[in-house]
């Protein structure tokens, strides 16, 4: 387990964080200082405590859009997938009645040959 140290709102704070989390942790908090400070510049001194609200308020407010846009995105890819479904299943069903129709006209071919060569008086071989 690490420590970082941070600096909100003029204050410093010890966080414990996983090894690793450091860059995180601080990165989040320099964000949570910068909108902080960004409000104060906004709306002036209305108490540290009412901007850090205003922020913690703000960032939740982020929160909710970037969960309505994932679940949008979410909800149009599983259309996509069944639209590619859809389309595979058509290939599918396209490549089968092709692989009809030629097997039919191989067959049509085959017989017209053997008519043909028995008209002829050749034999299945062609002599």
């Amino acid at each position: 387990m690490s420590q970082v140290t941070v600096t909100i709102n003029g204050k410093t704070y010890r966080m414990a964080c996983d090894d690793g989390e450091e860059a995180h942790l601080t990165g989040l908090a320099d964000r949570l200082n910068t909108s902080i400070e960004q409000l104060r510049a906004r709306f002036g001194e209305i108490g540290d405590q009412r901007l850090t609200v205003m922020a913690a308020i703000t960032f939740a407010d982020e929160f909710a859009e970037a969960a309505e846009r994932l679940e949008r995105i979410e909800s149009e890819i599983a259309g996509l997938e069944e639209a590619r479904a859809a389309v595979v299943e058509r290939q599918a069903a396209a490549e089968a009645g092709t692989a009809e129709a030629i097997d039919a006209i191989a067959e049509r071919l085959e017989a017209l040959a053997a008519r043909i060569s028995g008209a002829n008086g050749e034999d299945a071989d062609g002599r």
